[in-house]
């Protein structure tokens, strides 16, 4: 308690000197939690993000994750809907399982024949309904909501595509996307000049066309899409593009389309049984899936006699997810050896300052009886009350500030984003950034201050009793 008592004392007789290390050390702490809690919305929203579009689990083929994309077809699973059934009525996943939902991935070739273009797409098929019940799931209150899914309640041949297929299939105009230009080769041919003729019959057949006495117009929305069906022929339907929107990345915004899943379903397996590439699984909580995944086992073993089954977990089929999150966590690491470093060093310069102006002192100390030990003690102690309180402080201003960014109603648009998000900060709540930051810094206080103790310490009372 003397010890203490001595440490506020000496703190106290340099004030200026005691309030600037402090400062830093408040500077340092408040700027490790905010990007902390930068980093930690970041996670929140992926995951979010990730749970709301595929699920916290996914059923498949053990195969379908690693070979799927080139024959979707070959590695779908019988008798899925008796499969949702056992997991519905299981007496511990029906408490558990939020949605359970078949999926469908198929791949093939979309064209625009009044247009005379085509390109090759991937796809996937959803139970429209089943989606839009994913999307309300928010169980770490971000404040990011996913747009409504438009193919509940329209046709069952309606489309949604990429922005990009859209603009190479020349739906632009009939979906009213902005930021579309006409490729040049049309405008050249637009504006160059065309005979009096070919001129005369264009504007005798658009004239025939407004007044009905032409070919009906076509829906310049339709596209035809050509799949192959689980037999290996082709099959072809016709659906109705009712929406375009940008997937986030443009190698996916260029070949991507969602259609309903019962007629992509009968496109492609027909009068044979149907069958679906995945059953996505939403849990009430992310904490659950370790459970889910073990109770599931026993269930899969029943409807994996002629088809290996998986299950996968939402990290595993998003990798990006799994690596932005390491990259996060890997510039924390910097982040904190970087302030770690300038605090190690602040608090030892302080230190040494100490000693030196105090080097008669401690010469009184010693030659009145304190020991090493008792002088060592004393400036790691004023090293360490420098730590906890710059951490404090720190931890009470990056609380502050966080409140106030997350008020500000500011956003950004983060790569493989649409849609600007809402700038957030979660510190509230990091209870283990916060103990573990706090912890960090005051032991890095106490190792600064441990090298000038130790040499205080080892001061001869003779030499420092006569220090000018």
């Amino acid at each position: 308690m003397m010890t203490l008592s001595l440490a506020v004392r000496n703190l106290l007789r340099n004030r200026r000197r005691s309030l600037a290390t402090l400062l830093a050390m408040a500077i340092g702490s408040t700027s490790i939690l905010l990007f902390g809690g930068f980093s930690a919305n970041i996670n929140y929203m992926m995951h979010t993000h990730h749970v709301r579009t595929g699920g916290h689990l996914q059923i498949q083929h053990r195969d379908f994750y690693q070979y799927g994309n080139g024959n979707p077809s070959a590695y779908g699973i019988n008798n899925y809907q008796e499969l949702i059934k056992a997991i519905q009525t299981d007496e511990v996943l029906r408490d558990m399982v939020l949605v359970a939902s078949p999926t469908l991935q198929f791949g093939g070739i979309a064209g625009n024949y009044a247009a005379n273009v085509s390109r090759t797409i991937i796809g996937n098929g959803f139970v429209a309904q089943d989606i839009n019940r994913m999307h309300e799931w928010n169980d770490f209150d971000v404040k990011k909501k996913e747009p409504p899914f438009v193919l509940e309640g329209a046709a069952e041949d309606a489309a949604i595509v990429g922005i990009g297929v859209a603009r190479v299939l020349q739906l632009c105009e009939a979906l009213h996307i902005d930021s579309c230009p006409k490729p040049q080769s049309d405008a050249t041919l637009d504006s160059a000049g065309v005979p009096d003729d070919i001129a005369a019959l264009s504007q005798q057949d658009a004239t025939d066309t407004s007044s009905g006495q032409g070919k009906p117009a076509p829906n310049p929305r339709r596209l035809d899409v050509l799949v192959v069906n689980a037999g290996g022929a082709p099959n072809v339907t016709a659906v109705e593009v009712i929406k375009a929107q940008e997937q986030g990345i443009k190698e996916l915004d260029e070949v991507y389309m969602i259609m309903q899943f019962p007629h992509i379903q009968k496109l492609m397996y027909g009068s044979s049984p149907p069958k679906a590439t995945s059953i996505m699984l939403q849990l009430r909580h992310s904490d659950q899936i370790a459970t889910a995944t073990e109770r599931l086992t026993p269930i899969l073993a029943k409807f994996s006699a002629n088809q290996p089954l998986a299950v996968l977990d939402f990290r595993t089929l998003n990798p990006f997810y799994v690596q932005t999150i390491r990259m996060f966590d890997t510039i924390f690491g910097f982040v904190f050896i970087l302030i770690g470093g300038i605090v190690l060093f602040t608090v030892s310069n302080t230190m040494n300052t100490a000693v030196v102006e105090r080097t008669v002192e401690i010469g009184t100390l010693r030659a009145i009886g304190l020991r090493r030990s008792g002088i060592r003690g004393l400036f790691v102690t004023e090293g360490a009350l420098i730590g906890m309180c710059g951490a404090v402080l720190g931890v009470m201003l990056a609380l502050v500030l966080a409140a106030l960014v997350n008020l500000s109603g500011l956003d950004w648009l983060p790569p493989g984003n649409v849609e600007p998000l809402p700038l957030t900060i979660t510190v509230l709540g990091e209870t283990r950034m916060i103990v573990g930051t706090t912890i960090g810094l005051i032991m890095i206080a106490v190792l600064s201050a441990w090298w000038p103790a130790y040499r205080a310490a080892d001061l001869k009372i003779v030499d420092a009793l006569r220090h000018v």
